[in-house]
């Protein structure tokens, strides 16, 4: 019989999961500032309690859809950092072959359906994603992760209609980072977000989504009772992105403070805040946690060497999962 997970067991891999988000988004941050990676990216650094606090409340089995800022969803369900690399530097050992870069990584394996660049565009995806496991009497569930930007697209209330009307088992995880790109929230969302859900008959809530132990138990709560056919449910995480809209965006001063960032990073940090509650409850102690944090970098670092090293896929794929009737290279 398999042992029993205990607290420390469970918050040390939370906490294990931030800190492996944040060491991947410095990692290709610098791969971009030192113009090895194509194209642009948009780092998830600063938000790493959301992620990890509804993956962990979900199975293998269970599906997310992601965003254009969704290297974190990707690693709190399950990825691996020489995949990842891999795939944001276009090499054939990447989760989508190289083809799919930072804002289209899919790792059906760990049920992540996929990073979309169309602000909310995997809303339909989840929202199919939960009417599937319903035909197919399955007890799976379905997490939307989205930006407080993606309120204003029209799919968003067209899904969730069906998706009350239903009873699907998707919960709207709506990741408001105070800024729809250039812009502050409440400049473009009128009224209460979680307000627009409740319209539907969903039922709504908003947390802390810098504490990864809140954001957590109330995923723990929804998912089982979404599993048991009491979906759909809607989350609004309150959070805050450390970079700019993406890692080309670096003078923000025209449309937030420096003394903004700095109050976030130093007072709302979810990861030092965790490992203050770790180390107080004596789950662990600061010289493991250091420990911890060097090996987790030290493998960060070694699959960013491994992803440089790797092939380019061969040219005769490219027009690989393109055209039906197009024999795949592995067949």
């Amino acid at each position: 019989m398999a042992k029993a997970k205990t607290n420390s067991e469970d918050y040390l891999r939370m906490y294990r999961q931030m800190v492996r988000i944040r060491s991947f988004e410095d990692n290709a941050n610098q791969l971009y500032l030192s113009a090895k990676m194509p194209g642009l990216t948009h780092m998830y650094s600063g938000e790493e309690a959301v992620a990890v606090g509804i993956c962990e409340a979900l199975k293998t089995t269970d599906k997310i859809t992601s965003t254009h800022r969704g290297h974190g969803h990707c690693v709190a369900k399950g990825a691996d950092f020489k995949e990842m690399f891999c795939e944001l530097l276009g090499k054939e050992e990447g989760y989508c072959r190289g083809k799919g870069g930072s804002m289209h990584i899919a790792d059906q394996s760990n049920g992540n359906l996929g990073a979309n660049a169309i602000v909310g565009g995997s809303m339909g995806i989840a929202t199919g994603s939960a009417f599937t496991a319903k035909m197919l009497g399955k007890d799976d569930v379905t997490v939307c992760f989205f930006g407080d930007g993606a309120t204003a697209q029209g799919l968003m209330y067209e899904v969730m209609n069906m998706a009350a009307l239903w009873n699907l088992p998707v919960i709207y995880a709506c990741e408001n980072n105070g800024y729809s790109e250039y812009t502050k929230t409440e400049e473009i969302a009128a009224g209460s977000i979680t307000a627009r859900a409740e319209a539907f008959g969903i039922e709504a809530h908003q947390v802390d989504g810098q504490d990864v132990l809140a954001v957590n138990k109330l995923a723990n709560d929804l998912v089982a009772r979404a599993r048991k056919g009491e979906g759909p449910f809607f989350i609004e995480l309150m959070t805050y992105r450390y970079h700019g809209h993406h890692v080309g965006d670096i003078n923000r001063e025209y449309y937030r403070s420096k003394d903004e960032e700095k109050d976030w990073k130093d007072n709302r940090d979810p990861i030092i805040r965790f490992r203050a509650h770790l180390v107080n409850e004596g789950l662990a102690t600061e010289e493991e946690i250091d420990a911890l944090n060097a090996e987790i970098a030290k493998d960060a670092e070694e699959a960013v060497k491994y992803a440089l090293d790797a092939k380019y896929p061969d040219v005769s794929e490219v027009d690989m999962h393109v055209f039906s009737d197009i024999k795949h290279a592995l067949a």
